[in-house]
C-alpha cells in the first residue's frame, strides 16, 4: 500500500495561485469524486482520497496499491486551469513516510504561517469528515489522519507549541491599532459569518469598537453571528451604499469572485472625504478587488501580507518545535510499521481461509467417524493427526524440493516459523 500527498501553500505559492485552487467545504464531495474517477480502473481500481482547503494550503492526499504522483499532480492543474509546468514550480509532493510526517507537522501546528496555532487541526478534521461523508476515505487515510489528530494532541500536551502565538485574527487587530489611536472610537464592518470572521468578531470586539456589522448573503446567517456581538447584520447585497460608514472591513467569505470591487471602495473614500479605511482581505480566493491596495488612504492587507505580524515571537518557540519533531518521528515511525503490515494482510486472509478449509474437512470426517460407533479418543485421535498432516505437508514438501542452497533457507524459515520456544 502507497501513500501520497501533493499540494502548494503560504510558503510555495503566492496568494492569487492558490486562489485557483480552494475549495469551499460544499465542494470537497463533487471534487473528489472528479479525481477518483479520473483514475479509471486498471491499476488504480480503488484510490482512497482526501482534500485539505484552507487560506493558506491545497493539499490531496491518496492512498492505493501503487502511488500516482504524476496523474494527481495532471488532474490538479487541470481543475485549477493551469499549466502543469506552472503548478509543478510552485507544489511540493510527498509519498509514504514524508507524507506522513507533513500530515502529522500540519496538524500540529508546525507547517502554519503562525507557527503552533490550532485552527488547521479544526480545519483537517472538516476534511476528513467531508472525505468520508463523500465515500472517499479508507482504512488507509483514516489510519493516517487520526494518527495525525492523535500526534497534534500530545505535542499540544506535552510542548509549549501554542505558547506566544498570535492569531490572524489578533494580527489583524494589531495592525488597525497602529493605525487607529483608539479603535473604541471606529465602526467596523466583517463581511462574511464562518469560521474566520467569528474568530476576528471575537478579537475586535474586545476593543469595544464604536459600532460591529456583518454581512452575509444569508441574513440569518449573519444575524445569528451578529447578536453574539450586540452587532447590526446587514445583506451582502446592501454592501456597496454603505461601504463608506465603516472605518475597518474584515472580509472572509466563500465567494469565487471579489466581492468588494475598486469601484465601490473609491466611491467610498469620495464619501468619506479621504478619511482612512483599514482593510483586511482574509479569503482565498482574494474577496477585494487587489487594485483597491494602490489607492491613497486604504491599508488592505490580505493573508500573506500579515505573515511577518504573525511571525513575531516564533523564537520563543523554537525548543518547542524541537521536542515536536521527535514526537512526529516517533508517530511517523509507528504509521509506517502499521502500513507494511498492510501488506501482509492478503496472505494472512488466505492463511486463515486455509486452516478453516482443513478444520471443516477434519471435523466432517470426525463426524462420519461418530457415526459409525468409532470411540471418541479414538476420532480425536484421527482428527488432530489429520490437521498435523495437513499443516506440515507443504513444509515437509519443500524440506525435499530443490538444491542445496534452497533447502538451508527453508530449514531456517521452517526452524523459526515451528521450533519457537514459548515464553
Amino acid at each position: 500500500m502507497s501513500v501520497w500527498a501533493l499540494g502548494l501553500n503560504h510558503t510555495t505559492a503566492p496568494l492569487d495561485l492558490r486562489g485557483r485552487f480552494a475549495f469551499a467545504l460544499d465542494q470537497i464531495a463533487p471534487t473528489l469524486q472528479s479525481l477518483r474517477s479520473s483514475f479509471g480502473s486498471g491499476r488504480h481500481p480503488q484510490v482512497e482520497a482526501a482534500i485539505i482547503s484552507t487560506c493558506n494550503r491545497t493539499e490531496i492526499y491518496c492512498a492505493s496499491e501503487h502511488a500516482a504522483l504524476d496523474h494527481t499532480f495532471g488532474w490538479l492543474a487541470q481543475s485549477g486551469g493551469v499549466a502543469p509546468a506552472l503548478l509543478r514550480s510552485h507544489a511540493y509532493t510527498l509519498q509514504d513516510d514524508e507524507a506522513a510526517r507533513h500530515a502529522f507537522r500540519v496538524a500540529s501546528g508546525l507547517d502554519s504561517m503562525v507557527l503552533g496555532e490550532a485552527q488547521i487541526l479544526g480545519q483537517m478534521k472538516d476534511a476528513v469528515r467531508a472525505a468520508e461523508t463523500a465515500g472517499a476515505l479508507g482504512s488507509t487515510l483514516n489510519q493516517l489522519f487520526q494518527r495525525s489528530f492523535a500526534v497534534a494532541k500530545e505535542v499540544r500536551t506535552a510542548t509549549e507549541i501554542g505558547a506566544h502565538s498570535i492569531s490572524m485574527a489578533a494580527a489583524a487587530v494589531r495592525l488597525a491599532g497602529q493605525l487607529f489611536e483608539d479603535i473604541h472610537q471606529t465602526r467596523v464592518l466583517f463581511v462574511g459569518a464562518g469560521e474566520m470572521i467569528d474568530l476576528a468578531a471575537t478579537h475586535f470586539a474586545a476593543k469595544e469598537p464604536r459600532s460591529i456589522a456583518i454581512a452575509n448573503r444569508t441574513l440569518e446567517r449573519g444575524e445569528k453571528l451578529a447578536s453574539r456581538f450586540g452587532a447590526e447584520a446587514m445583506r451582502l447585497a446592501d454592501l456597496p451604499s454603505r461601504l463608506a460608514e465603516f472605518d475597518i472591513i474584515v472580509s472572509c467569505t466563500a465567494s469565487t469572485l471579489p466581492i468588494i470591487g475598486l469601484g465601490a471602495v473609491e466611491r467610498a473614500l469620495k464619501a468619506r472625504k479621504h478619511r482612512p479605511m483599514f482593510m483586511v482581505d482574509l479569503a482565498v480566493p482574494r474577496d477585494i478587488e487587489p487594485e483597491v491596495k494602490a489607492l491613497e488612504d486604504i491599508y488592505l492587507y490580505t493573508v500573506d501580507d500579515l505573515a511577518q505580524v504573525v511571525q513575531q515571537g516564533q523564537a520563543n518557540r523554537q525548543a518547542a518545535v524541537a521536542q515536536a519533531e521527535v514526537i512526529i518521528d516517533a508517530g511517523v515511525q509507528s504509521f509506517m510499521h502499521w502500513l507494511g503490515q498492510r501488506g501482509t494482510v492478503p496472505l494472512i486472509q488466505q492463511l486463515n481461509a486455509q486452516a478453516d478449509e482443513w478444520r471443516a474437512a477434519e471435523m466432517a470426517r470426525a463426524r462420519k467417524l461418530l457415526a459409525r460407533g468409532e470411540s471418541v479418543d479414538a476420532v480425536l485421535e484421527a482428527m488432530s493427526r489429520g490437521l498435523t498432516q495437513k499443516m506440515m505437508h507443504g513444509a515437509m514438501a519443500e524440506l525435499h524440493a530443490g538444491d542445496a542452497a534452497s533447502r538451508e533457507q527453508t530449514a531456517q524459515a521452517i526452524s523459526r516459523l515451528f521450533l519457537r520456544k514459548e515464553r
